[in-house]
């Protein structure tokens, strides 16, 4: 089930948090609860993807994307994402979430996203992410330009234009 409790906690605790600039980092504190595991005793993979969640929507409030969707009818939708695990959350361990945007190209907005126990990245993941209207994609350019941000998109990083020029190499549809 969708963590609807957990985000509305989210939500209220960081209701009153300072604004972020459009690339600010929002950080967040979790807990690995027994129903975020799999049979293995820790935190499920695809659980992970959802409690990123909890960081990805605050830090839409905290930079001011959420209150120019709801002006305009936007919505956001995830258009594809990699993550890298490497350390393993177990029940009821504490761990920290970070959230930042990385940038943007003609389409999308790439957003990393980390979880951090006791000083060690536990995971990471790179999200695109599209803002949308009944009438399709909204360009990033014309979103970014309403959170405030004058000039060009920041360079992304290297890492993340090798990830977008291998994900365009990848058939879609995929074959049956």
């Amino acid at each position: 089930m969708y963590p609807f409790v957990r985000l509305a906690k989210e939500a209220l605790k960081f209701r009153n948090a300072p604004a972020l600039g459009l690339l600010g980092t929002h950080v967040s504190h979790h807990v690995c609860w027994p129903w975020d595991i799999d049979p293995w005793m820790e935190l499920n993979n695809g659980r992970a993807l959802t409690l990123y969640d909890l960081g990805r929507i605050p830090l839409a409030s905290r930079t001011g994307l959420v209150r120019v969707t709801r002006a305009h009818g936007w919505g956001l939708t995830v258009a594809g994402n990699s993550v890298r695990y490497r350390r393993r959350v177990q029940p009821f361990q504490r761990f920290e979430m970070r959230s930042r945007a990385l940038g943007w190209d003609a389409r999308f907005f790439y957003i990393e996203q980390s979880m951090w126990r006791a000083g060690e990245c536990t995971n990471q993941m790179l999200l695109r992410m599209a803002v949308i209207s009944k009438g399709g994609m909204i360009a990033p350019e014309r979103v970014a330009a309403e959170l405030g941000h004058a000039g060009p998109a920041p360079v992304l990083p290297e890492w993340v234009q090798a990830w977008i020029a291998a994900d365009a190499t990848r058939p879609w549809p995929p074959a049956p």
